[in-house]
């Protein structure tokens, strides 16, 4: 719970020197036609991660990932992520950690501003590694997301968004809920 909170810290911190940062520049941002032109983009996020199940579960982890993808219009966009879960403690002496590849389709509401909401969902396929607790497992694994990105030039964007993912294995499946940040690289 402590490891949470400081990633919450952390955002509420950063988060607003973004916005002034971008207010202190003499030129307010004005969409471009770079900004919804279609193309490839790299990302990055980090983040917190909740997991549910298994049992015993109800545990936090931090987890990092990354992707490349491409906008197909200012509405659609498609890509490939690689994300890993670090260490789950969920008993004394047992870890749990999840890995997945997964292909996310997105709607983005494009609007006037430079902050757009999304959704997306996503299938692919994920790992789960138990230490101390069992054998290690495998399977398809689904995802649903949702969030905001903030536009902060028209090849950066900062990306804010709730994640939803289920590796469905033998038993229980592992299933955890994580708030990440990142950046979106267009080019």
């Amino acid at each position: 719970m402590k490891f949470f909170k400081l990633m919450m810290l952390a955002g509420v911190v950063t988060l607003p020197l973004a916005v002034a940062a971008q207010a202190a520049d003499n030129n307010a941002y004005v969409p471009s036609e770079a900004s919804t032109m279609t193309g490839f983009y790299l990302r990055g996020d980090l983040g917190a991660n909740y997991l549910t199940s298994p049992a015993p579960a109800n545990v936090w982890a931090f987890n990092g990932g990354g992707g490349f993808g491409y906008q197909f219009s200012d509405n659609f966009r498609a890509d490939v992520t690689g994300n890993w879960t670090s260490n789950y403690n969920v008993a004394p002496g047992a870890t749990l950690s999840t890995a997945d590849v997964m292909g996310n389709v997105y709607f983005d509401w494009k609007n006037d501003s430079p902050i757009t909401p999304y959704v997306g969902v996503g299938a692919g396929y994920g790992w789960v590694n138990r230490a101390g607790i069992g054998v290690n497992d495998q399977g398809v694994a689904i995802g649903a997301t949702a969030g905001v990105s903030m536009d902060m030039t028209n090849n950066l964007a900062l990306d804010v968004g709730y994640h939803f993912k289920d590796i469905m294995i033998a038993g229980d499946d592992a299933v955890d809920h994580s708030v990440t940040a990142g950046l979106r690289f267009k080019f």
